[in-house]
């Protein structure tokens, strides 16, 4: 399949970043890596190979794009408030700079659905959340939607307003919720073996349910770890059967 890397310094994030470009056409899949990880994490885990028939026959094509997470939330050097102004830099850097490159890339606006697994899963979710005019569904796999859980007993605004499971209950802005409830591709998944939590997933859910906003959930069972044949398993299942 046809893979350009691209790196260009990111004025919001004060560095280069780097973003891996796999296929040639079809609905942009961005992708955000687990816990500390980088751009190349799906490649070198195979995830992007378990999607390949899907990317060479144009039905998508994937971005995946570089974590700051050891400079924010898994960076314990630094306090719970330069953590969040980190996080917020890369809010801006996803927006502002690589949504743009998406479009030039594509020779145009295209649907772009986040993804992303465990702490990638929470940046995918939360992108789509808070920017359902910028992105237009997430795949969302065995993540925690409370961003408490990596705070570590730091919450500020910023931080509400990045924790799904805070700021969604509080959201009746009906410009917002009519842009969410429009969205056809956001899909929850978890499974139910070693180290997953299906209950967060079903939090996520319920919070969505609640405010009227579509959405697919799908635990899976014992037998699905919180490791990457899961994931390997569960993101061409969604391509393939919803897209």
């Amino acid at each position: 399949m046809r893979r350009d890397i691209t790196t260009w310094w990111s004025p919001n994030l004060d560095k280069n970043m780097e973003i891996c470009a796999y296929g040639h056409f079809g609905t942009a899949i961005l992708m955000f890596p687990s816990a500390a990880a980088d751009y190349l994490e799906y490649e070198r885990f195979y995830l992007i190979d378990s999607i390949a028939p899907f990317i060479e026959a144009g039905k998508v094509k994937v971005y995946s794009i570089n974590s700051i997470n050891s400079e924010s939330w898994l960076n314990d050097r630094i306090t719970g408030r330069e953590k969040a102004i980190r996080h917020q830099q890369y809010n801006n850097y996803v927006v502002e700079e690589v949504v743009p490159f998406i479009f030039r890339d594509c020779d145009g606006q295209v649907p772009i659905i986040t993804s992303g697994v465990s702490l990638g899963a929470l940046h995918a979710a939360n992108s789509l959340f808070r920017r359902p005019d910028v992105f237009d569904g997430t795949i969302a796999m065995s993540g925690i939607y409370d961003l408490k859980e990596y705070s570590k007993g730091y919450f500020d605004e910023d931080c509400y307003f990045n924790s799904p499971t805070d700021y969604l209950p509080n959201l009746t802005d009906q410009y917002w919720l009519n842009l969410l409830r429009s969205k056809h591709h956001i899909h929850v998944l978890t499974g139910s073996g070693n180290y997953e939590d299906p209950n967060a997933s079903v939090e996520i859910a319920g919070i969505l349910d609640s405010k009227g906003i579509p959405y697919d959930l799908d635990i899976w069972g014992n037998d699905y770890t919180h490791d990457w044949p899961t994931w390997r398993a569960m993101l061409p299942h969604v391509i393939g059967s919803k897209f």
